[in-house]
């Protein structure tokens, strides 16, 4: 298997207009996101390669090559979620990056994270599942609340029962839960009170 490091990716994309046609695009869909799923920095990154690649891809005929395989790998890994988050959380947690950083960056109509997540994931999460979704949320939420807003309060009935009654959940974890609690709360914002409290209490 190939490697793709997210330096040698950045090599190409500046070019990707003129080389993209060149490029095995379905062979290099799937190593990004085989890489994306065991490095977490590359998983952030990723999306923004992607973008670069399909909008060079859109300029040739029949340019969808690259995207359509990429969407399609990524409704599989979606689907098989529960398999993920049990061999690995590090494998979940990219995972769930490298999507919403996609769904960033592409805009994709059919949100692959909003379909039966919050009915059908468990409550147990650990620290870093809390960090990871917090982080998104953060980035893409008002995005997702405006497609579906009553999936979006089902996950947030679901963290606010996180932050109340999953007792192993350490403190850090809780005031993260709190956190996101209160930016939905204020329209996808905090105060500035608020945000001095909260990164006083990270930092501390």
């Amino acid at each position: 298997m190939v490697a793709l490091s997210a330096s040698r990716t950045a090599e190409f994309c500046p070019d990707a207009h003129t080389q993209v046609s060149t490029l095995p695009l379905v062979f290099l869909s799937n190593v990004i996101v085989d890489q994306s799923l065991k490095d977490q920095i590359f998983s952030r990154e990723a999306g923004r390669i992607c973008y670069t690649i399909i909008q060079a891809e859109a300029k040739q005929t029949n340019g969808n090559v690259f995207r359509r395989n990429l969407l399609n790998r990524l409704q599989q890994k979606f689907k098989a979620r529960e398999e993920t988050r049990k061999r690995s959380t590090q494998e979940w947690v990219c995972l769930v990056s490298f999507i919403c950083n996609i769904f960033d960056y592409l805009k994709v109509k059919n949100c692959l994270l909003m379909e039966n997540s919050s009915k059908e994931d468990s409550l147990l999460i650990s620290l870093s599942q809390v960090d990871c979704l917090v982080l998104q949320l953060h980035r893409i939420g008002d995005q997702l609340e405006k497609m579906n807003m009553q999936l979006m309060d089902e996950l947030f009935n679901l963290l606010r029962d996180g932050f109340l009654l999953q007792e192993d959940l350490s403190s850090m974890g809780r005031l993260l839960l709190l956190e996101i609690l209160e930016f939905r709360a204020g329209g996808w914002t905090l105060s500035e009170t608020a945000q001095k409290y909260y990164y006083s209490e990270v930092t501390d």
